[in-house]
Parts: structure tokens; sequence; C-alpha cells
């Protein structure tokens, strides 16, 4: 397929009519709420996601999370659900011109790669697409239309912008053992062999 009709409108529209149709199907399966993912590098769709919070009970597998999981494990079959870090998949590559230490090949994640999603991400899963190097994130409903039918996520978003010491939705308490807590930082420092991400 050529570039130009992978970057057409017409194109990408089969990207969120399946993300959509995930979507459609977590509800009427009763998995979650209404909403679907699918990431796509080079035109193809190498993850798909749905809502799944009440298929497991776990409040984080949103349909943006799923498919990042999803794609991770395809590219990398050995990541994520590992518990030991795997040389052979440390293959390093320079950091870009400044940065001190070289970051491994895996750490660029899905860099490279679109997310399309029927609804807007809440800030969770726009943390997570930022930690996953997405480039590009196409969404069709607004904040605004998901609050209308029980998922506002708008007051996250809004919370996020304040102090610490004010946000409403959780207490914080910032710089607890502080002193304490920064040796694991310091350890992360003193490691030779670190693989950055």
């Amino acid at each position: 397929m050529a570039s130009q009709d992978i970057e057409s409108n017409e194109y990408k529209k089969q990207f969120l009519h399946e993300a959509t149709r995930l979507a459609i199907e977590s509800v009427e399966k009763g998995w979650g709420g209404p909403f679907g993912a699918v990431i796509v590098k080079d035109g193809e769709i190498i993850g798909r996601g749905q809502n799944r919070v009440l298929l497991t009970g776990i409040p984080v597998y949103h349909a943006e999370v799923t498919a990042i999981i999803d794609a991770c494990s395809r590219i990398n079959t050995k990541a994520l659900l590992g518990s030991e870090v795997y040389e052979g998949n440390l293959k390093m590559i320079p950091r870009p011109e400044g940065s001190p230490d070289p970051v491994p090949e895996r750490a660029q994640m899905l860099k490279g790669c679109d997310l399309y999603v029927n609804g807007a991400p809440c800030p969770m899963c726009m943390s997570a697409i930022y930690w996953a190097r997405i480039d590009r994130v196409y969404f069709g409903t607004r904040l605004e239309d998901t609050s209308k039918i029980g998922f506002d996520d708008e007051f996250q978003y809004i919370d996020f912008r304040l102090p610490w010491e004010q946000r409403k939705a959780i207490q914080c308490f910032p710089d607890f053992e502080r002193d304490f807590a920064l040796q694991a930082c310091q350890a992360w420092m003193n490691k030779p062999d670190r693989h950055p991400y």
C-alpha cells in the first residue's frame, strides 16, 4: 500500500471503525465500558484492546491499556509479564544529541505507531500512551460525550492541574519519608548497567 493511501482519512476510518466494533462487543458481552482501541504500524493492526474492567475486576484494564499490552507482547514475545530482564532484547541504540545514556531499542516501545480509540482517553490511558511512545492518537468521541453516559474523566484532568495539596479526588501526601525513598533513586543511579527508558 502506498504511503499516501495509508495517510488518507478514508483509509484511517477502518481503524476507528474496528475500535468501535471492539467497544460494542465489550458492551454486549458485559466485559466493561463502551471503549475499544487498535494500534496500527505501517498500515497494519498490531494490537487490539477492549475495556475489560468488569470482566477482570482490574480497574486499569481500559481499551488503550489492553491494546498497548497486546501490541507490545506481539512485538516482543518475552515482554511485560516476565520477571527478569532478557539481555538478548536489550540492544542499545543512541539517544538524541545531548542525552547521557544509550536507551534499549525495546524502550522505543510503540514508536512509529498510531492508536485509534472510539472515545477520548482518560488521564491514565493518556499517560500509558505517552510511556508507550505512540506517535498519534485518533479518537471519535470527546470527554463531554462520554460524560453524558456516566464516564466523566474531565474532573481528573482538572484535578491533575492542581498542586498536590489541593487535589480533590485523592488526598496526596508528597515528600512522605522522601529521604528514605530517595535510596531507590540512588540505587538506580549507582547501577552501571542500568537500561534507561
